[in-house]
Formats: C-alpha cells, structure tokens, sequence
C-alpha cells in the first residue's frame, strides 16, 4: 500500500532490460524529485512492490528470457493492488496493446517513439499524472473504508435515502431489528419501515425529519418506542395508566441523525440517516432530572430548614423553605448576614462542636417575621461545602411543644375528672381547664336534658360570658349550632362563626369557635375573639378534651346506673323478702280456709294471720247495717292489738259521716289506702285516733264476690307506706277470697241445714229472660229450679201453660240470652196431670190455666252465662220455683237459716231488679235428712237430668207422650242407656221411699 509521502519524495519502482538501445527509464527519472527502484525483471517487480511499498511503477512491454511482459505484468500488479499507478512504456508498443493495457487497468500508457527527451519527459509527466491520480483513488477508497466501517457500526442504525426519504441502503443491524431482509426495506419510504410503527408520533415526525434534512441542514431527532405484547405502541406519557393486565416490553429511545450528502456540485445527493439507542442515557438523564426535581421538591416542603455558614458566621447557603419557619425569603435572609441575627448569639460552644464535630438538639426561640416566636431543635453539623464550614438543620417543634404543655394539662384535667361524682361538676372542671389546655378565653359546656328534649348550659368561663354573653338553653334540633352538634354527633371548627346561618346570637364577639358533642351527654364550646384560631393542633387538643369529658360522663353515668341497679336490686330483694311473708300469709289463710266451717272461722282466722308474728299491727271486718239513720258499719271480728277495740270505739262508723278508711270502703264498694295516717291530721278525726294507737297507714278493701259484697276488711300498720302496690294487690284477692270462702260456707249449709227460710218475690224485671217470653206468648211459664250446668252455661226445663210449646220455643231462640230451645213434651189440653208436672212451679188452678187456651207442654231451653239459678246458688240461695205469667212474675227461694235473710235479699236485689219481697216462712224438715235430700245425694246430675226430661216430656203418662227412644234421642244418648238410667232412678226412688216409711227396700210387702 503506497505511503502518505508527497510528490516530491515518491519511490518510483522501474522495471526494464538492462540491455536496451532505447533510452533508460530509471535515468529519465533519476533525480532529486524521486526515490527510483530499478528491478530487471518482472519477477523482481513484483517482489519489490510489497517491501517497502512503492508509489507508481512503470515497466516496460519486453523482458528478454522471460516469459512475461509489462501487460503480465500490470495484470499481476492489480491483482495485488488495485490502487497503484502504473505507466506502461513500450518501445514498440501500437493501439492493440494500448487498448489491452487500458482494458487491463493501466494509469497512463506512454509510447517511447519519439527522441530521448521527448521521451524522457513524456514518462515524467505520465509519471506525476499518474503519481496524482493513485493518490487520489487512494484517498477516495480510503475514505470509503472509513465510511463502510461507519455505516456498518454493529451499535447504529445506518440507511441510505434518496433526498424523497426512500430506502437505498439499510445496514445490517437496521435490517436485524425488524427482522427483515434488504429486499423488505428497500425502495420503500422510510418513514414507513416496519421500526417506526412502534414509534410514537410516526410516521410525521420521521416525515418532518426527512424534508428537514433534504433542504440540506443536518437534522436530529429523539424517538421513543415502546413495545406491546400485541406488536402496537403505547404512548410513553400514558403508559402508567395502561392496565396492569397489559404486558409492556421496557421504553426504547432512539437517537435519530439525518445528514444531507452532496455531490460535486453541491447538491444533496443522498441522505444518511442512523439511530443510536439511547435509551440508558436517556433514563440517567431522566433520573438525573427527576432527582433534581425531587432534591429541589424536598428543599421546598421540608420542614427542616437548612443553613450553612462560613466560619464568620456569614451565609453561604439558604435553603429555599426558609420561609415556612422564619417568614422571610432565602435573600432576605442573606441580608441578615449573620447566622446571630437568625438564630441568636451564643446558640452552641464552638469548642463543643469542634470536639463532637456534631451538636444534636439544641432547643432555642426564635422570631419569625410576624413577630410571632418559634421553638426550634437546631442540629449543628461541621462541613466543607462550597465555602461552608457550619451547617444548620432547624426543624420548628412549636407546635410540639404546644401539644406536650396542653397534653400534660390534659392530663392533669383527667386525673380531676377520675374524681368528680356528678355530670355538673365534670363540666366545671373541663370548662375551668380549657384555658391552660387549649389557650383559648371562651368555653362552655351544654348538658342534655332528656326529659326537656333540650340542652341546658352548665358550666360557663368568665371569657365567654364576656364576649358572647348569658349563654341560653338550646333545643336538640337543627335550629342552633350546638343543637346540630348534638343531633348530628359531628365536631364544627369555624374560623368565624358568624359565617354559620345557625348562629343564635349575632351580637356575639366570638369569631373562632369549636363545637364538639360530648357523645349522648351534651355538646362542649370553645372559641375567641380572633379569627382563624383553630389550627390542626387546637382541633386536636379540643377534640381530645370533649373525648375526656364524654370518658368521664360515661364513667359517671355507668356509675350511677350501677346504684341506681343495685338499689334497685336492694329493693327487689325487699319485695322478696316482703313476697315471702305475704305468699306465708296466704298459704295460712288459705289453709284456714279450707279447714273453716263456718263464716264466723273464715273471719277470725283472717284476722289472726294477718296480725300475728308482728305483721300488721290491727285488722278487722265489718258489715253494713242498714237499719237506723243512714246505715253503721258493725263489727264483726278482729285481731291484733288491743287498742284496736278502743280504735274501734272511738271512731265513727256511721255510713253517713264516710272519712274513716273501712266506712269509705263500705260505702263506695272500692278499695281505699291511706299512706300516711298523718297528713292532714286535723281534717278527720280518725287520724288523730289512729296515730295516737301509732297506726301511721291503713288499707281496707271491699269483701266482693260475683258482685255481692260480704263486708270489708281493714288492715293498720305502725309505718308510713306499709302498703305498697304488691301488698294492696295481695290484699284486693285476699278479699275476693274470702268472699268466696263466705260464698261456699254458706252454700254447704244451704245443702246440710234441716231448716231453712223461704222467701218469695216478686219480680218486675224487664231484663229476666222469662218475664219477656211470658210476655211476647201470653201464656204462663213455669220452672221448678231443676238445671243442668254446661260448659258455656246451663240447660232448663220451662213448662208451658196456655200456648204450644213449639211457638214458645222459637220465641225463646230469639232471645240474646237462650242458645237453644226445643219441646220436649206438648199436652192437647192442660188437665190435673200437666198441673201435677208443674210440681212448684205449677199452676195453681187445676184443671185450666189463666190463659184458658188449653195448650201447654215443656221446652228444654239453652242459657247462656250468666244463669240467675246459679248466681243465687253461689251465696247459698237456692231457687225452688219460678212463674212468670204475662203481668208478673214470682219466685220461690230457700236460704239456710244461718244465713240473714236480709243479705239474701240483698242477694236476689243484685240479679234481679225491681224486687219486693212478698213472703217470708220457715220451712221445717220432718226428719233429719229429709226425703228430698236424701234422695237428691243418691241421685247423679246426669240421672236427675234424664228422669226429669222423661217425666216432663211425657214418658210416664199412659199413655205415653213420647216414647224412651224419643226421648233419648233429644237428650243426644242411646235407648240402652236412657232405660238404664231410668230403672237407676226408679230403683234409688224406691229405696229412699221405703226407708222413709221404715219399710227396708229389699223386705217382702206383708199380706193380710
């Protein structure tokens, strides 16, 4: 390869004959101007044209004894070099070698057939002609050299374009990284190659690049890529709100250079375009900006202030968030000069920090710009940083500081509250602390009021009286601030409260004000005359108050619910206690109940259990006596302490003067309590003789039962309010219990007594279900007290005299009071036998009855509860007949003679109204056990109902009216059985016959 040497100094190699006639090459060119190689030989030639390197061989056509000439020769020669010059002298040369060794690659062909100085300089010139044109070629290959190892840089990207941006060239990586062949790319736009479709803003921007370059200015541009999963391109600035679902390749930027490349004549010829991955670089520069962005963003929104001094104290550096402490600019502060001035003098021992070489947590004050004072923890730090030899970290622990002094006040407000007892004296504690814990002038404390449904306030600071005033009640609706606290249970903060339309008093001098619900309790106020006073630490603080008072109210609260539970309790354990004595009472009287036999046993024994082992301390019972002015209240039994006869006698039991407890009761049939025996101890006599024996309270309740009164019970206790709600209940049902008692007694005797009183009546009401039908069917109505009880009520038999028996049953249907009525038995004329039926019920006119119609019969008719036979029967009044007749109606009753007739009479005056008594007899029994007695206990219900029913329906005329089947199937049995019954009741009939004649049932009749 020839060397970098001039013209001047270039090594010519000549190769030619020694022995030649013509003029010798190497002398022609043997001066100063080259370095000339002579070789004989084209062998020699070519070995010398490798070492050292020549710059222009010229040869000679002929070689004596050689079988190569100069042509071989030159073929040789570019085979090895392409690039080196060669001259080509013949001696003998003509237009067929001229041509050969042109074909063959020669620079210059010179013929030598002209003189020797013509030759001589004819080989010089072709010489430095062709000296100049290898250098050139040279040159230019080189240059190409260099660009194919630039264009085919294995790190870039290279295409060559025609000026249109079409493809003419596309290196190897280019092609590799679209995986695509040179054949897919070229002759194609460029903007349109399969890379640039996963570019963002392509195919414009590589369009724009293109046209730049073309006008012949060198055109860069930065591209970015980034590659999906599914071949498309995602844009870069939206790239993080792609879904997390999609799969992205990393982000590819791309440097692109369009280069315009001219011609000759200056113009752009073709462009050259290469794209350099930059995507490392560009992600450093990325992260280069982002850390300054982030390192300026720190500096700006920390709340450590940095500083750095020199070791005059004079600023070197100011961070730019000075001002969030101090209130003044980085260059305000700069102004200042010193870091004294900022910070103060004598902030630290220079001696310290040059031992420590770091002073931690220096507490010092400083003023901000306002004039307001700061607390600030000041680190001290020695550097070396542009001139800085100190540095400062200031971090404002004001509001700390703040917060500890009010957490600690609080804290003293808690231990205060873990000793108050009542809701009122918790409020006053919060109220008097919130100065020293929130630093406000103004506080007070609302409590609810749940029976008034309004918050009431309890507790008030002298500052709020002063700027807002009385402070007023409130009610727990939206109307108020405080009332919408309370509803809502949401804290309000306002910077100014006469911004809220709920304010109540627009005269007030409170602008900032807090209201927090104290949970169910109340609603906690705060406030001052300035405005914007609750920052994020006041809402704290105030908030943490109100959470401590709403602790201590529950606390109090629980409290009282637990006493308020265990009195309760207390008291359910006394009422225990008082339950058992009571339910003892009543197990004893109801013992003594059932063992008594006779009213005045029931009485007694009331009186006795109630009085002794110190229950009560007097009791008595007594009944009305009707007779003299206006009736008296008489004594029938009583018990417990003696000064109760004494009681007795001293006070007024007239009926008309009705103030003394027992004569009350008598009078309006109702219980009557008397708490305190001593109020209104000069209002009623009895007071005064009742206190003076220490009776303090008293009870009397009515002796009642099915409406039928037996007397009153009177109870006296030595305490006030002896008898509370369970006693006087106990009390109430203890009197229908003994009236019941009293009920049965003398009903027994009613059934045992051989003697008894018979009274007639009679009777003018309206409402008796018999008077009415007699009434509605014109005709008599007889009932001979016979009744079957049912379930719901009982069944009767109602003998008819003087119309069918059939329309007096279907008048009877219609009464509210009758389920049912059917006829049992009709007669065609009403003769002796149908008055013999009657028995006491019957008619009195034998053979025609007062209708004179000549109809009669029975009915069996249903009644509903309550039956008037049954009520009588319960208080020992037993019914033996009733008739009733259109214009009256009379009934026959039998008392036992231990009962006062009167009471009975005033029995029959409470089922039936309008009642006068007509007769009065005593009825004697033959015997001790009467015949009608006796056979009554042998008898069963069901028998006496079957053989009744057979003999008013009947069965035992001759002949028969209806026959047993008929007669068992009203009565709803079988035949067999109404037969049965029937020869029962004979059987039994017979047997109480022939002992009542002394004849025994089971001897032989005697024959005379």
């Amino acid at each position: 390869m020839a060397s970098a040497r001039t013209l001047d100094d270039a090594r010519i190699l000549v190769a030619e004959p020694p022995e030649r006639d013509s003029v010798a090459l190497s002398s022609a060119l043997d001066d100063d101007v080259y370095d000339v190689i002579a070789v004989s030989t084209a062998d020699a030639a070519l070995e010398s044209i490798a070492s050292p390197p020549v710059d222009c061989l010229l040869t000679a056509q002929s070689f004596p004894n050689s079988e190569s000439n100069g042509l071989d020769l030159l073929e040789a020669v570019r085979e090895r070099d392409p690039d080196l010059p060669v001259v080509l002298a013949p001696t003998d040369g003509d237009e067929s070698l001229a041509s050969d060794s042109i074909a063959a690659g020669v620079t210059a062909y010179v013929p030598r057939d002209g003189t020797e100085d013509e030759t001589i300089d004819d080989c010089r010139t072709a010489v430095e002609r062709a000296l100049s044109r290898g250098r050139t070629r040279r040159h230019r290959r080189t240059r190409a050299r260099q660009f194919e190892a630039i264009f085919e840089d294995p790190e870039t990207y290279s295409w060559i374009l025609e000026p249109d941006g079409v493809v003419r060239r596309a290196n190897e990586p280019a092609l590799a990284a679209t995986d695509a062949s040179a054949s897919d790319v070229l002759g194609r736009p460029f903007q349109d190659l399969p890379l640039w479709q996963r570019t963002a803003d392509c195919p414009e921007a590589i369009r724009e690049t293109i046209e730049r370059a073309a006008t012949g200015a060198v055109a860069h541009r930065e591209l970015t890529q980034v590659h999906t999963d599914g071949g498309g391109v995602t844009d870069p600035d939206r790239a993080e709100s792609s879904s997390e679902s999609e799969r992205r390749e990393p982000v590819r930027t791309l440097e692109m250079t369009v280069r315009p490349v001219r011609d000759e004549s200056g113009a752009v010829d073709s462009l050259l375009a290469r794209a350099t991955d930059v995507t490392e670089r560009a992600r450093l520069e990325r992260d280069l900006r982002e850390s300054e962005e982030l390192h300026r963003v720190t500096l700006n929104n920390m709340t450590d202030t940095v500083l750095i001094t020199d070791d005059d104290g004079e600023f070197t550096y100011v961070c730019p968030n000075v001002h969030f402490i101090f209130g003044y600019s980085d260059d305000e502060i700069h102004d200042m000069g010193s870091i004294d001035e900022l910070l103060g003098p004598d902030l630290f021992d220079r001696a310290d920090l040059e031992s420590a070489g770091v002073l931690t947590n220096i507490e010092c004050t400083a003023t901000d710009r306002a004039g307001r004072e700061h607390t600030l923890l000041v680190n001290v730090r020695e550097v070396s940083i542009q001139g800085g030899t100190t540095l400062y970290s200031c971090r404002d622990i004001t509001k700390r500081k703040r917060r500890e002094e009010a957490l600690t006040a609080l804290h003293r407000t808690a231990r205060q509250l873990l000793y108050a007892e009542t809701d009122r004296e918790i409020a006053d504690v919060v109220v008097a602390d919130a100065t020293d814990v929130l630093d406000l002038e103004a506080s007070a404390a609302y409590l609810f009021d749940t029976d008034e449904n309004v918050l009431r306030p309890v507790a008030s600071s002298t500052g709020m009286e002063r700027l807002h005033g009385p402070v007023h009640d409130h009610r727990a609706t939206d109307d108020s601030i405080p009332g919408r606290v309370f509803v809502d249970g949401q804290s309000r903060f306002f910077a100014d409260v006469h911004d809220s339309p709920s304010l109540s008093n627009p005269g007030t001098d409170l602008r900032s004000a807090a209201y927090v619900p104290l949970g169910d309790h109340g609603v906690f106020v705060a406030g001052s005359a300035t405005s914007g006073t609750f920052d994020e630490v006041s809402r704290e603080l105030t908030d943490l108050l109100a959470a401590t008072a709403e602790a201590a109210l529950d606390r109090v609260e629980r409290e009282r619910t637990l006493r308020e539970r265990d009195r309760e309790l207390e008291r359910r354990n006394h009422q225990l206690t008082r339950l058992n004595g009571i339910n003892e009472i009543i197990r004893e009287l109801d013992q003594a109940l059932v063992r008594a036999e006779t009213r005045e046993e029931i009485e007694r024994a009331v009186c006795d259990r109630l009085t002794t082992a110190d229950r009560f301390s007097f009791a008595w019972i007594g009944t009305v006596d009707a007779h003299g002015d206006g009736g008296r209240l008489e004594v029938r039994t009583h018990g417990g302490s003696t000064d109760g006869r004494e009681y007795l006698d001293g006070v007024s039991r007239s009926l008309a003067d009705a103030s003394e407890p027992a004569v009350r009761t008598a009078v309006d049939r109702e219980e009557t309590v008397v708490p305190n025996v001593a109020e209104g101890l000069r209002d009623e006599p009895w007071r005064s003789q009742a206190l003076a024996r220490e009776y303090q309270s008293v009870v009397s309740v009515p002796l009642s039962y099915d409406e039928f009164t037996y007397g009153v019970l009177t109870v006296y206790a030595d305490q006030p309010e002896a008898f509370d709600d369970m006693i006087r209940a106990v009390l109430a049902e203890l009197g229908e219990t003994i009236a019941a008692a009293i009920v049965a007694v003398e009903r027994k005797h009613a059934l045992l007594s051989d003697a008894s009183t018979r009274l007639e009546f009679e009777v003018a009401d309206d409402a008796f279900f018999l008077t009415r039908l007699a009434r509605q069917t014109d005709c008599v109505l007889s009932f001979d007290g016979g009744i079957r009880q049912r379930e719901d009520g009982a069944s009767v038999i109602v003998t008819v005299d003087g119309a069918r028996p059939d329309a007096v049953a279907a008048a009877a249907e219609k009464f509210v009071t009758v389920d049912g009525a059917r006829v049992i038995s009709s007669d065609g004329s009403a003769d002796d036998g149908g008055a013999a039926r009657g028995g006491d019920g019957g008619t009195e006119h034998g053979g025609e009855s007062e209708a004179g119609d000549g109809v009669g019969g029975a009915i069996l008719v249903d009644l509903s509860r309550p039956v008037f036979a049954l009520q009588l029967a319960d208080h020992g009044v037993v019914v033996r007949s009733v008739e009733a007749t259109p214009q009256s109606t009379r009934v026959v009753v039998d008392v036992p003679r231990s009962v006062d007739a009167r009471e009975s009479a005033s029995v029959v005056s409470t089922v039936f109204s309008e009642v006068e008594l007509r007769s009065k007899e005593t009825v004697e029994r033959t015997t001790p056990r009467d015949f009608r007695s006796d056979l009554r206990e042998r008898l069963t219900d069901r028998q006496l109902e079957v053989v009744r029913l057979a003999y008013y329906g009947g069965y035992f005329e001759s002949p028969r009216e209806q026959s047993g089947e008929e007669i068992a199937d009203t009565l709803g049995i079988s035949p067999a059985a109404f037969y049965r019954h029937v020869r029962s009741v004979q059987r039994k009939l017979f047997t109480v016959v022939f002992d009542e004649i002394g004849l025994p049932a089971n001897s032989a009749p005697q024959v005379e």
